[in-house]
């Protein structure tokens, strides 16, 4: 199912399939060229008043336990200043103004509504599982949402939301298929016990029913520091080709694992999917002698150490802003890089074409069904005939994951290139 060729290569050397394009990964482009200011969300009212300006957003929430992500906001920040030091996007100077989300509904609305009244031409990159809340804000001034991180339906449904990942659905999915391929014979969920949580059970189910294998539910709160009795129920027996695989945050996964090491099971395999376990949790687990050694990691992205990422290395290695420390393996942090990339690429295009940069002129590019392709996913197409065949999830164009394991404590790509699910999305057969 995957390119014969590593796919992570410069552009020129792009393998493609005959069905759809895997993408290559090429270096990455330097980002924007016009970010200059980051205002936090409480800033002045007439932030993007600048009629020279291009105003975007990013948020995410920050201050709240484990659902924290501000080094996504952090690079939005970075980014905006390393693109207007290098004269603008398109002579124009984009300003990034950032909003803390709090984790909460009506702070999720209120980064919306300020995005609205600071006349954003796009929210990019940003993290919230509110999109019930957000989503219609965003709608009804008609600024899209370029790369949520996608933890909720609205990013996967909404017309002006452009996922640049498969979000949950996808990483579970792939998790899925990538513990049959490893010859698991039951497989046990650790998951919040959560609305979203309940959603992840059916993708799972989709991905391990045609190979006969039996798969155990293991809610968990989204928060604790003793998980020792849900790390027993997923172990269970500890019988061979048994696997334990969580779809918790990362710092809730740290928490298992302590109680996962601490039961010491002899047989069970671990394996997880990027956001709960990375190369940060991978170091502060022990690396090679730790738990997570031999883990098998679904992931959107290439590892952190491919050469894809070296742009994003160097837009965070020249921040001297002194703000929150950035981490490049985080995919929160990646998927915004991704995202603020995609927009740069849009942006270009619709100034090549001789139009001003507006939240119309954004949107009308995207949904032209003209692929966009930035060299770190396959090629991104919101057009009618690419979407997914889904009522609940139209939105999620792109399909393709990356199969990880923990080797020398190190997250290294397990097989080259990317992996098509699409089939698992929509509850079809696997492919001859």
């Amino acid at each position: 199912m995957t390119s014969r060729r590593d796919p992570f290569q410069p552009r020129h050397q792009f393998a493609r399939r005959r069905r759809r394009p895997i993408a290559a990964a090429a270096t990455a482009a330097a980002l924007l060229p016009t970010l200059f200011s980051a205002s936090a969300c409480g800033g002045p009212a007439d932030a993007s008043t600048n009629g020279g300006d291009l105003t975007v957003m990013t948020w995410s929430p920050s201050g709240t336990g484990a659902a924290d992500r501000p080094g996504m906001t952090a690079l939005a920040e970075a980014i905006g200043r390393d693109v207007n030091l290098k004269g603008g996007l398109n002579g124009r100077r984009l300003q990034v103004l950032t909003c803390n989300e709090h984790n909460t509904s009506e702070g999720a609305k209120a980064c919306a509504q300020r995005a609205v009244d600071a006349k954003a031409v796009a929210v990019i990159g940003s993290y919230s599982q509110y999109g019930f809340d957000f989503m219609p804000v965003l709608e009804r001034a008609g600024i899209p949402l370029i790369g949520g991180y996608g933890l909720s339906q609205p990013e996967f449904s909404s017309p002006l939301s452009y996922p640049v990942d498969g979000g949950m659905p996808a990483l579970i999915g792939g998790s899925g298929r990538q513990l049959v391929e490893a010859g698991c014979k039951a497989v046990a969920l650790v998951r919040p016990d959560t609305p979203s949580g309940d959603n992840l059970l059916g993708y799972l189910a989709n991905a391990l029913k045609p190979a006969g294998i039996k798969l155990l539910d293991v809610k968990a709160p989204e928060q604790s520091t003793d998980y020792t009795a849900v790390a027993r129920k997923a172990i269970g027996k500890d019988e061979a080709a048994n696997c334990v695989t969580s779809a918790l945050a990362a710092e809730p996964t740290g928490n298992l694992l302590d109680s996962y090491r601490r039961l010491n099971p002899r047989n069970t395999r671990f394996a997880s999917v990027i956001g709960s376990v990375q190369q940060s949790v991978v170091d502060s687990t022990g690396g090679d002698s730790g738990p997570l050694a031999g883990t098998y990691v679904t992931s959107w992205y290439p590892p952190e150490s491919a050469k894809v990422w070296d742009g994003l290395r160097a837009v965070v290695r020249a921040d001297t802003s002194g703000g929150h420390s950035i981490d490049v393996s985080d995919p929160g942090v990646q998927t915004t890089w991704v995202a603020y990339e995609v927009f740069r690429l849009v942006a270009e295009k619709v100034a090549a074409s001789g139009r001003q940069v507006t939240e119309k002129t954004v949107t009308g590019l995207l949904d032209s069904g003209e692929s966009i392709d930035v060299g770190l996913t396959p090629p991104l197409n919101w057009g009618t005939p690419n979407m997914l065949p889904s009522t609940e999830s139209p939105r999620l164009v792109n399909t393709w994951v990356t199969y990880q394991v923990v080797k020398g404590g190190r997250m290294t790509l397990q097989q080259p290139g990317f992996v098509d699910i699409r089939w698992v999305l929509t509850g079809g057969r696997p492919p001859a």
